[in-house]
């Protein structure tokens, strides 16, 4: 069976799992996904450039192949939150104007280190993951546009943030300068 969304013939089947064809298709979330489908590469192959804004939270994904990033390298925002996710493709690397990752509530246990190479990121989220590995502090200071770092309710420490405007790690109870020290952790 055929469905027309938008001008573009899309075969129903190819979206396996998605609440609705009509749904915007930058807004998958909540559809019980296990992977990205592979049908919307296809309809979206003539404009992925001018999409900025992908929401695949809630979902089943375990992970995102090197397609995912390269097909939609003009993203601005990406929301995977409430996923499976454990690590991220290279190719990450070619989200050059990504400035918002939502990667809470996933099962990273590494701090995905790619991220640090993306020079308009200006937030990560990584709360409520299971990263007991260090974070690299030093790169995330060296990232020109990045505000916002979340590793709350991580094993790393009790909470856990970096405040890169003065490049100060603390627990998430002393934010003040006076409670802690430039790259040392505050304790809770």
């Amino acid at each position: 069976m055929w469905t027309r969304h938008a001008a573009v013939t899309v075969p129903r089947e190819s979206l396996e799992h998605v609440c609705s064809v009509h749904q915007a298709l930058g807004d998958l979330a909540e559809c019980k996904l296990v992977s990205f489908p592979i049908g919307i590469y296809k309809v979206l192959r003539n404009v992925s450039d001018q999409i900025h804004l992908i929401t695949l939270a809630n979902n089943e994904l375990k992970s995102l192949t090197s397609k995912f990033m390269t097909t939609f390298s003009q993203l601005r925002e990406l929301h995977l939150e409430g996923n499976f996710l454990h690590r991220l493709p290279t190719e990450v690397g070619s989200l050059q104007h990504l400035k918002v990752i939502d990667l809470s509530r996933n099962q990273f246990q590494d701090f995905p280190e790619q991220l640090t190479t993306l020079p308009s990121l200006e937030t990560i989220n990584l709360e409520e993951n299971e990263i007991v590995a260090d974070v690299p502090v030093e790169k995330l200071a060296t990232m020109p546009a990045l505000r916002s770092v979340n590793l709350r309710s991580n094993p790393l420490n009790a909470e856990f943030s970096v405040d890169t405007t003065s490049l100060l790690v603390c627990g998430a109870e002393d934010r003040t300068r006076a409670a802690c020290m430039p790259g040392e952790r505050a304790t809770a």
